[in-house]
């Protein structure tokens, strides 16, 4: 006892009751501890058993994730479009995840039906969005094209303008929701920019094609006139023979352009009204190529038009397959076309008992149908057949009735005893038919060669007049 009255505790004691009391604590420590880890498992237990269990959804749906969203914004968003099953379970193994590098990104994704938390995250994550593509075929033009893309829901933005005529590559076009119909744009017209570098390069040096413009230009016709990639050469070949030759390209796609321009359709036949037209792509009615393209040309074309077959044909025409027969004169061309006319002939026979009112049947477009060196008038084929059958008739009286003729005539003028003028026979009237070059030159007999038969009528003096019978003498 101490001089105060209050008992003294050992040191020795008073150390045991400070260590007992440390062990207290840490002991309280390890068993806070202990359960805190056995919530921890538990909660770790369940959420992992959340996050990998197969998810609500019972068919594939696509979700669209907005920019600048947080984990929680999304994981609220993804159970209210009943993506997941709580939304509390994704942000919290969003944020354990994110932790390793992964974050959600924003954009379209397409998620399977019962996908797993684990699922959606690793989709969302990948970034890899939705896809969505716009196919721009071979042969459209630059408004066709443009007109689809407006018409593209999932594109933004507009175009301020039409490019030029062939300055689009054709081809199909993958992008996200989102993408800008401008961007988009620019991607196609440098696309075909390098692509026309590419051909470009196998040019060969003594090609009659000197520049890129031209080269696109004839592409474009080549790509119209035929939609079989192994014809595309030999047609190059026949427009390439016929620019060497002076001959015009008369290509029924010209025609059309220039009259709808960008639009690419005329919706009808061509007409013979529509093959007279005047406009600068005609070229039925111009020299050379036309002033620039007509449409987007493919790859096929181009390369065809650098590297055409090898031949001297000058024509062809459908041969009721899809495709051409070809041929290097117009003997040949108008063999073909007779042969087509018969195919267009059998094909409406067999449709008209279908038809309610019957139509006519519609013209024969992309034949050239020139005659080398000089141009046949641009009238419809079956015309010009009919005028030359008459004319082929006509010469042919003419030349039977100069052959049986056996003594000269001589027709006087009533009450003259001069010598009778030189007459001119000429074949009965003829109906009208349309104005034609011949293909072959005419030849007429000479009168005075041989003798005329009585009723053969000849000209005399600017007038007609019929060879009389001699009368017999008594």
């Amino acid at each position: 006892m101490t001089d105060n009255g209050l008992t003294r505790i050992p040191d020795a004691d008073l150390r045991k009751k400070r260590s007992s009391a440390f062990l207290r604590v840490i002991g309280s420590f390890l068993g806070l501890v202990i359960l805190c880890g056995a919530v921890l498992a538990a909660a770790g237990t369940y959420i992992y058993s959340v996050y990998t269990a197969p998810g609500p959804l019972q068919t594939s749906t696509i979700v669209d994730i907005p920019q600048q969203l947080s984990r929680v914004e999304i994981s609220n968003l993804l159970k209210d479009k009943g993506v997941i099953s709580d939304a509390t379970v994704m942000s919290l193994a969003s944020a354990a995840q994110g932790l390793r590098g992964g974050n959600l990104k924003p954009g379209e994704y397409e998620i399977p039906a019962a996908a797993t938390m684990a699922e959606v995250y690793n989709t969302i994550a990948s970034g890899r969005v939705v896809t969505y593509k716009l196919t721009i075929p071979e042969g459209w033009t630059s408004e066709m094209a443009v007109a689809r893309m407006r018409e593209n829901e999932v594109l933004v933005g507009d175009i301020a303008a039409i490019p030029a005529e062939g300055a689009i590559i054709a081809n199909t076009y993958l992008f996200a929701r989102g993408k800008t119909r401008a961007d988009l744009l620019a991607e196609m017209v440098d696309a075909q920019t390098k692509l026309l570098d590419e051909v470009w390069a196998t040019r060969k040096p003594d090609s009659i094609i000197t520049t890129k413009e031209q080269l696109l230009t004839l592409a474009s016709i080549v790509e119209k006139e035929t939609a079989k990639p192994e014809e595309r050469p030999r047609v190059a070949a026949v427009f390439l023979n016929r620019l060497k030759s002076g001959m015009r390209l008369q290509s029924d796609p010209t025609i059309i352009y220039g009259l709808v321009g960008g639009k690419g359709k005329l919706d009808r036949p061509i007409s013979k009204t529509d093959i007279e037209s005047e406009t600068p792509y005609n070229t039925y009615r111009i020299d050379g190529l036309p002033p620039g393209p007509i449409a987007s040309p493919g790859k096929d074309s181009l390369l065809a038009v650098l590297n055409p077959a090898a031949s001297s044909d000058l024509f062809f025409v459908a041969d009721g397959t899809g495709g051409h027969v070809f041929a290097a004169t117009l003997e040949q061309h108008n063999a073909n076309v007779k042969k087509w006319r018969e195919i267009e002939n059998q094909d409406s026979a067999v449709a008209a008992p279908q038809a309610a009112t019957p139509e006519p049947a519609p013209e024969t477009t992309a034949e050239p149908i020139a005659s080398p060196p000089a141009q046949l008038p641009n009238v419809a084929e079956e015309e010009a057949a009919a005028a030359a059958k008459l004319e082929a008739e006509t010469n042919a009286a003419i030349d039977k009735a100069a052959k049986d003729i056996s003594t000269a005539a001589k027709v006087p003028e009533p009450g003259a005893a001069e010598e009778p003028a030189k007459v001119e026979p000429v074949a009965e009237p003829a109906p009208e038919k349309p104005e034609l070059k011949p293909a072959v030159e005419e030849t007429v007999a000479d009168p005075a060669a041989k003798p005329l038969k009585p009723g053969t009528v000849v000209k005399v003096n600017g007038k007609l007049v019929p060879i009389p019978a001699l009368k017999k003498k008594p």
